[in-house]
């Protein structure tokens, strides 16, 4: 799993935004607003991870149990994917 090249995320006056830069900026119209687990969970697939190392860093940093850490780490990859933000 890969975040696509292209796309970038900033904090904005206290919030998580995905912006699309260069070239991606063209193909990509808008920006992606993340909560603080959101951008969490963007800077863990930044480091490569799937879902199974999704999951494992939200129990390593959140008080969640594993089936909702999982469903929260599927979820969060199918709306990217959906946005045209990975690979």
């Amino acid at each position: 799993m890969k975040i696509k090249e292209g796309f970038v995320l900033r904090s904005i006056a206290g919030s998580n935004i995905v912006v699309p830069v260069g070239q991606t900026s063209a193909e990509f119209n808008g920006m992606i607003t993340l909560n603080d687990s959101g951008a969490f969970l963007w800077k863990e697939l930044e480091k490569g991870s799937d879902v199974d190392g999704l999951t494992a860093a939200l129990l390593r940093d959140y008080d969640v149990d594993e089936q909702t850490a999982r469903s929260c780490s599927a979820a969060f990859i199918d709306k990217l994917m959906e946005a045209g933000c990975l690979e």
